[in-house]
C-alpha cells in the first residue's frame, strides 16, 4: 500500500506536495503555476511561503475544505477547517491528526503559537507533513508510514536533526522538503538520504 501511495505524491518544491488519490490533496502550496482542482488544502501556519492565498486561488473550487490553524484562517477565504494542537478530525472521509511544529531556542515558529504539521490516512496509508519544525520531544508519539520532514536548516531543522527525528519516528520511507527555494540545497536532502542509508528507506522526489 505504501508504495503504491508513493507514486501518487508529487513534490512542488519548498513544503509542498499534491497527492493525486480518490481525492486531490494539497499541503501548503506556494509557488505553483497550476493543477488540478484540490478537494482539501493542508496549511501548516501563516507564513508567506505557507499560506499563499494567491496560490491556494489558483486551486481552489467551490467545495474545498482548507485544514488550517486559526492564524492562517484569517488570511483565507473559502471552507475552512480550524484544527488545534492534537485535535483530530474526519474530512471529506479522510482522518487527519493536528500535530505540533515549532522551533526550539528560536523565534521564527514558537511553540505558543500552536502551529500545526499534520497526520492523515489516505488509501490506509498514514502521511505525516512535519510543517515548519525542529526536532522535537512530540516526534516519538507520531506514528506513520510516510515522514514528510524540512531539512534545511535556518528555519527549521538541518539534515543532521531531520536523521535523529526520522529514527525516533520510524516511517517506512522518508521524504526531504523544505529545501531547493528559499533556503537549503539538494545537498541538504542528499546528506539526509545518505545518513540513513541501510537504516531508513529515503526518496528524494523530483520537483514537478
Amino acid at each position: 500500500m505504501v508504495k503504491d501511495l508513493i507514486k501518487k505524491i508529487q513534490w512542488l518544491g519548498h513544503d509542498c506536495f499534491l497527492i493525486k488519490s480518490d481525492l486531490i490533496i494539497y499541503f501548503d502550496p506556494f509557488q505553483i503555476k497550476t493543477g488540478p482542482k484540490a478537494d482539501i488544502i493542508f496549511v501548516t501556519h501563516p507564513h508567506y511561503d505557507h499560506c499563499s492565498p494567491e496560490d491556494i486561488k489558483k486551486i481552489a473550487k467551490e467545495d474545498t475544505i482548507i485544514v488550517t490553524e486559526k492564524d492562517s484562517a484569517k488570511m483565507l477565504t473559502g471552507k475552512i477547517e480550524i484544527m488545534k494542537v492534537g485535535e483530530e478530525k474526519t474530512v471529506k472521509g479522510i482522518k487527519v491528526k493536528a500535530v505540533p511544529a515549532y522551533n526550539i531556542g528560536k523565534t521564527f515558529h514558537t511553540k505558543d503559537k500552536g502551529w500545526l504539521g499534520f497526520v492523515v490516512e489516505i488509501e490506509g496509508v498514514k502521511i505525516y507533513h512535519a510543517g515548519d519544525t525542529d526536532f522535537i520531544p512530540e516526534m516519538k508519539d507520531i506514528k506513520t508510514d510516510i515522514a514528510l520532514l524540512p531539512v534545511s536548516g535556518t528555519y527549521v531543522m538541518t539534515a543532521d536533526e531531520a536523521v535523529s527525528a526520522t529514527l525516533t519516528i520510524k516511517p517506512q520511507i522518508a521524504i526531504p522538503m523544505h529545501y531547493g527555494s528559499i533556503v537549503g540545497s539538494e545537498k541538504d536532502a542528499e546528506k539526509f538520504a545518505k545518513a540513513l542509508e541501510g537504516k531508513i528507506e529515503v526518496i528524494i522526489l523530483p520537483k514537478s
